[in-house]
């Protein structure tokens, strides 16, 4: 479903920014889309860092076979070398183990996300190993569908950017920042259009 706040963003972008109204004009009727549960959509997330999206998905398909239902308790239930012999490497095989124990131990707060502001949760799920900054803004972009999410460090919306607003020339983090803050509250939004004028598929992560 489209999140409640997209249309309401949209009109504000359009107002603030003619490059970005042009750019949502050429991508009618399209709009970010929540993606899985919690604990599944961080763990799959995991299974596909650094390698291709059809690998990946092999790889998360095996996993789905082997658990079942994708919880922590069922993946915590699995010996190690059933999930390595998925595809897992040692250390993905680690870090989704980590993440449900994470999980199964409340270290999570997934019951208090919505009253915690987005650096609080990006702490909360950097502390799991294997889960760095950009996984955590993607989580708060595409399952919590959180507004204002700006991942700076994204490849892709740091070559929309350069596209759309700088006539390709490379531009620095601080030119990048100063510019989302024209965007402010409705960061995700600018982003996922970046993102569209680069390619219609939406990002994978």
């Amino acid at each position: 479903m489209k999140p409640e706040y997209w249309d309401r963003a949209k009109r504000a972008l359009a107002r603030k920014d003619p490059v970005m109204a042009a750019i949502m004009r050429r991508h009618p009727g399209v709009f970010m889309a929540r993606r899985g549960e919690a604990f599944m959509t961080l763990a799959r997330a995991i299974c596909g860092q650094q390698i291709s999206v059809k690998a990946a998905q092999s790889v998360w398909n095996r996993v789905c076979e082997c658990v079942g239902e994708i919880t922590p308790h069922n993946v915590l239930a699995q010996k190690r070398p059933r999930l390595r012999a998925c595809g897992l490497s040692d250390r993905k095989t680690e870090y989704i183990a980590d993440l449900a124990q994470h999980f199964a131990d409340g270290a999570i707060h997934e019951h208090r996300w919505p009253e915690m502001d987005d650096e609080a949760i990006i702490a909360e799920l950097i502390d799991v190993r294997g889960i760095g900054r950009w996984t955590a803004e993607m989580f708060l972009m595409f399952n919590l569908l959180r507004p204002d999410v700006f991942p700076l460090d994204d490849l892709g919306l740091q070559k929309g950017v350069r596209l759309a607003y700088f006539k390709g020339r490379k531009v620095s983090v601080a030119r990048m920042r100063k510019l989302g803050e024209t965007w402010r509250p409705w960061r995700s939004v600018a982003t996922w259009y970046l993102w569209r004028s680069l390619d219609p598929v939406p990002v994978e992560y």
